[in-house]
């Protein structure tokens, strides 16, 4: 069993930068991925990384503003969201585990989540 901490999250402007970090209690040889969700709609995949960190992926929407990197010595995989929009206000998770499909929800591990939220 793997837990999942999310941290980072907060209130910015349109156009700031917020960083999420996600440790996970034990080292961890699975991808990792990021997912949100917004208010009154599913959870969304945001972006996922291979578990040597070599692959990335990253939902359309936020290509060229987001990067997703991990720190495997710290169990750590991180978010930087740079050029934030009210649309990424979300509670995002972080995903881990054995999955079936990137973009899918079935994700073994996730954790709480935590609150971004861009005002305009």
């Amino acid at each position: 069993q793997v837990q999942l901490g999310e941290s980072g999250g907060g209130l910015v402007q349109a156009g700031g930068s917020l960083r999420l970090s996600c440790a996970a209690s034990s080292r961890t040889n699975y991808d990792m991925g990021w997912f949100r969700r917004a208010p009154g709609k599913g959870r969304e995949f945001v972006a996922a990384i291979s578990r040597g960190g070599q692959i990335t992926d990253y939902v359309d929407s936020v290509k060229g503003r987001f990067i997703i990197s991990r720190d495997n010595p710290r169990n750590t995989v991180y978010l930087q969201m740079n050029s934030l929009k009210p649309e990424d206000t979300a509670v995002y998770y972080c995903a881990t585990g054995p999955t079936g499909e990137w973009r899918s929800e079935s994700w073994a591990y996730w954790g709480q989540g935590t609150q971004v939220t861009v005002s305009s």
